[in-house]
């Protein structure tokens, strides 16, 4: 409800809307109904974007996946056509090491002459995006970031192309949303929708999809975000047999009976895990700092990654490109002990060094290969096959690194078709989670903003704005000023008085208006009549009011709309004036958040305590008793 300026009539918001809203800019402010979700019709609307960047998302995914076949196999073998094969057939010769020199070179002339956003994993991207960026994507980045990443993993790159499509998709659902008139949060939705729409594509795992757009992308946790992204994730998970293989990628049945130490092991390596995930965020990012420091510009760095990646591949080629036959093969111990061992630090040293050196490609699968294969080798010494524990060590090599335990967990599930390991497989994700935000302040994809300025807050919470009332925060007692004193003894309450705004009621108890110490200073300059009624010399009201049982969430909306640093709290049925709320009392309220985060007491102490302290404190008087 609003004041209707001059007057003391309480409108409807939905009355006058036009002549309000130009008025007053806090008109604009809707007092929503109170209920556990802030969902409205729109989400229809939305959803039904989403089923379409669902389906486009997917088609981005087929392409992308397409178009690494064909540079792998023009690359490699010298044959034109999109038949996925694995570089453990190609040759160790001299071109080993000049084919990813060349596609290092190609990336960095695109991201030079083209766009610099196609640089890194895409991921970090996306969430720059959201965040500073309204949710806008250009198409340039759409067309580029999935040829970039193409030449780089078709070349040998050793990324997976999850974090491309990842960006693509969401360079997809954010142009999409671009053509129609949406707010900054739902064009995030769509961004989000059409990213986790590709990511299923890629994997066949729509719940796990979900689960990454909550915990790394949306920021938030809402129905109208989340039913909208679920929406695009299912439309992705069926049209993906009519362009990828259709069930699970890497089907894996194994399910050993452990002992009743087993869900420790399993929570032990994911502490393994958790801190192999540390030592790999701090390695990548000092080597970011070792080619800033080089005395090349920036476009040649991929190309000198890129020589790196070649020499790796000489000593083990199958270290390069995706690298899926290799998750297959560890999954089910198919590979060596020597072929492990010489994946693990090929893969980790050259993924390292050309992630660093800012070429185009994802951090997923090398993620679930380096994991994968530091489980098989503890794996060794514990119960079942290895291939069980290098699951669990790819479920919570990603779940620690990319710091979402939920997401490593589900993913594994969905990409083997084993839903009787959840439970092992959330005892080691959850623990890598654990080690990795006690040793690092940031994951891998947040450091990278971090270190453009940004800081990104990944806990979600109840915001404690929407659970209090104004009733309970506002200032009951409030000094006001008659509407019909005179001018000289309001001029002399706002100069002795003990605040610095006074409401200004009439004899109702409704309020009129508001007056400040700067009020009674113009009056003076204007020479105003002392003997004058105070009403007749207030400004226009701002027009706007709170009422008790207001969300206090609401009431800061009004205020920030309004400018002003109060608000007149009013009785919605009869208009008086009841209460008055400041930015100092909405200050409390987050003081209060503070102090019961920080503050500690036991309610509960130990009888024999409690005892022997009295028994301490009675005891000279006892004494003398005696």
């Amino acid at each position: 409800m609003y004041i209707e300026p001059g007057t003391t009539k309480e409108i409807g918001v939905d009355q006058r809307v036009g002549e309000t809203a130009k008025r007053d800019p806090a008109a604009r402010i809707r007092r929503r109904p109170l209920a556990d979700f802030s969902a409205d019709p729109r989400i229809l609307m939305l959803i039904a974007m989403a089923l379409l960047i669902g389906a486009a998302g997917t088609l981005a995914a087929a392409v992308l996946i397409r178009l690494i076949a064909l540079v792998t196999n023009l690359a490699w073998f010298c044959r034109l056509d999109t038949v996925p094969r694995s570089l453990a057939e190609a040759a160790r010769t001299p071109w080993m090491v000049l084919v990813p020199v060349l596609g290092g070179l190609a990336i960095g002339l695109m991201a030079r002459f083209g766009s610099e956003k196609i640089r890194g994993h895409g991921i970090p991207e996306a969430i720059e995006a959201i965040l500073i960026g309204a949710s806008r994507m250009s198409a340039k980045v759409a067309l580029l970031k999935p040829l970039s990443s193409a030449i780089s993993i078709g070349t040998g790159g050793p990324f997976g192309a999850e974090g491309p499509i990842i960006m693509t998709g969401g360079a997809v659902g954010s142009l999409f949303a671009q053509f129609f008139h949406l707010s900054a949060m739902e064009r995030k939705t769509l961004l989000v929708a059409g990213a986790a729409a590709g990511m299923t594509a890629i994997f066949g795992t729509p719940v796990a999809a979900v689960l990454l757009a909550v915990e790394l992308l949306l920021f938030e946790w809402r129905p109208r975000s989340f039913v909208p992204v679920a929406a695009a994730c299912l439309t992705a998970f069926v049209l993906r047999p009519a362009l990828f293989e259709a069930g699970p990628l890497f089907p894996f049945t194994a399910n050993p009976a452990l002992p009743w130490w087993g869900l420790p092991a399993c929570a032990a390596v994911g502490v393994a895990a958790g801190l192999q995930s540390g030592l790999l965020t701090t390695l990548l990012y000092r080597l970011e700092d070792a080619f800033e420091r080089l005395p090349i510009h920036w476009m040649w760095w991929p190309a000198l990654g890129g020589l790196f990646v070649g020499l790796g591949g000489l000593v083990e080629p199958r270290a390069l490109g995706v690298g899926y036959d290799v998750i297959a093969d560890l999954l089910n111990g198919e590979l060596a002990l020597r072929a492990v061992l010489l994946i693990l630090c090929v893969k980790a040293a050259i993924w390292l060094i050309a992630l660093s050196s800012g070429t185009s490609g994802g951090v997923l699968a090398p993620l679930l290969i380096l994991g994968g294969a530091m489980g098989w080798l503890l794996g060794l010494g514990l119960p079942g096959t290895p291939g069980f524990w290098a699951l669990l060590g790819m479920a919570a090599m990603l779940g620690g690194t990319m710091r979402a335990p939920l997401t490593g967990a589900l993913f594994a599930v969905e990409l083997t078709g084993n839903v009787h390991v959840l439970s092992p497989l959330l005892a080691a994700t959850v623990s890598a989670y654990a080690v990795t935000v006690l040793l690092l302040k940031r994951s891998i994809l947040t450091e990278k903003l971090a270190r453009r300025g940004q800081h990104v807050s990944r806990e979600y919470g109840v915001d404690p704005y929407e659970l209090m009332r104004v009733a309970d925060v506002m200032v009951h007692d409030v000094e006001v000023l008659d509407a019909d004193m005179n001018l000289a003894t309001a001029i002399a309450t706002l100069e002795t008085g003990r605040h610095r705004a006074y409401p200004v009621l009439d004899a109702a108890r409704r309020p009129v208006g508001l007056v400040q110490r700067a009020d009674a200073l113009h009056w003076l300059v204007e020479g105003a009549g002392v003997q004058q009624r105070l009403r007749d010399h207030l400004r226009a009201p701002s027009g706007i009011v709170a009422h008790p049982d207001d969300v206090v969430s609401h009431a800061l909306d009004m205020m920030a709309e309004s400018g002003g640093g109060r608000l007149l709290v009013t009785d919605p049925a009869t208009g008086v004036l009841v209460g008055i709320l400041t930015r100092r009392d909405l200050l409390q309220v987050r003081h209060a958040v503070t102090r019961s985060e920080t503050s500690r007491q036991a309610y509960f102490v130990l009888r024999r305590k409690r005892r022997r302290r009295a028994g301490t404190e009675a005891g000279p008087a006892a004494s003398e008793r005696v």
